[in-house]
This record gives C-alpha cells, sequence and structure tokens, in this order.
C-alpha cells in the first residue's frame, strides 16, 4: 500500500511503501508517550525503507532516546526518531537491526488507513497511571513486548497489502 506523510507544518512530506499498513500496535512505553504526545501511546506501522522518499529532509531532525535501567548508566538507543525541526511532529522511527524496514508514526499518515479488527497493547508495564487502557475482548495486551512481530500479524489476520 502506498502511505503519504506530512508533519503539521507540512514543511516534511514523505512516502513510502508498506505492506503492513494497519494500526493495530499500541505503544505505551514511556519514549513513545513523551515523544508522541498522544493518548498516552504511539502507533507504528512497517514500510519499505528502500522506497522512502522525502520532500523537506533539511527540516527534520533525530533522536536516540535514553535508556534508563536500574542500577546501570544511561544509553542512548540506537533507534533514530525522526521528527520536524519547525512543529516537532514525530514521522518516522529508523533501527538499524532492521534496515529493510522504516516504522512511521500512523499519526504522520495522511493516507486513509485500514481499520484494525484487533489491537496489540504493548508496554502496559511503563504506562503512565493517569492512562486507561481501552483494550476490547479480541486485544492482546503485553507488560513488555510481544513476540509477533507487525509482519506476522499482518500475516495471521490475512491483513498484508498485495499492492
Amino acid at each position: 500500500m502506498h502511505l503519504d506523510g506530512s508533519c503539521h507544518c507540512r514543511a516534511v512530506r514523505f512516502s513510502l511503501e508498506s505492506r503492513d499498513p494497519v494500526p493495530y500496535q499500541l505503544c505505551y512505553c514511556s519514549i513513545c508517550r513523551k515523544t508522541q504526545g498522544g493518548g498516552g501511546y504511539a502507533i507504528n506501522l512497517a514500510g519499505d525503507a528502500t522506497t522512502l522518499q522525502v520532500e523537506g529532509r533539511s527540516h527534520t531532525r533525530s533522536y536516540h532516546a535514553i535508556l534508563r535501567e536500574d542500577g546501570e548508566p544511561d544509553q542512548h538507543s540506537e533507534a533514530e526518531r525522526v521528527f520536524c525541526g519547525l512543529c516537532g511532529s514525530a514521522l518516522w522511527l529508523f533501527d538499524k537491526h532492521w534496515p529493510e524496514l522504516i516504522h512511521p508514526f500512523a499519526s504522520a499518515i495522511d493516507t486513509d488507513l485500514p481499520t484494525a479488527p484487533e489491537h496489540t497493547h504493548l508496554m502496559l508495564g511503563s504506562k503512565a497511571n493517569w492512562v486507561e487502557p481501552s483494550i476490547r475482548a479480541k486485544d492482546k495486551s503485553f507488560d513488555e513486548y510481544p513476540e509477533e512481530s507487525i509482519a506476522e500479524w499482518h500475516q495471521r489476520l490475512g491483513l498484508e497489502s498485495k499492492e
């Protein structure tokens, strides 16, 4: 599926192809919550990194989150969170461990996305106390990360895009 996205001020516009376009995975970790600013969670998709086209790249900035473990020194995540340096909109995440993938944030996508038949709520163990997840009967929930990948979820439900 072809996806078009942009930041709020439209200084950055991007497009890419995705075989896994359904926004189903809600992450409640402190990094997503604090960098996304919505509902206490963020939703990312999976796209083909080789197809990413960006207009206004000079306006993008990146952030490598600080990973904090009790009793351990702080470390910077290798994952790069890209955002607009003008309006602050979160755009996508790239992790060199999966160089074939770009994870655009659903909040930045302008293309109409399919509706998810079920959701996966992850990192609930670090959600803010004010967040009240709306977990439906078919939804899955995890205190940390699920073992099922974005691609595996789409395959299990027969939802991968054929385009």
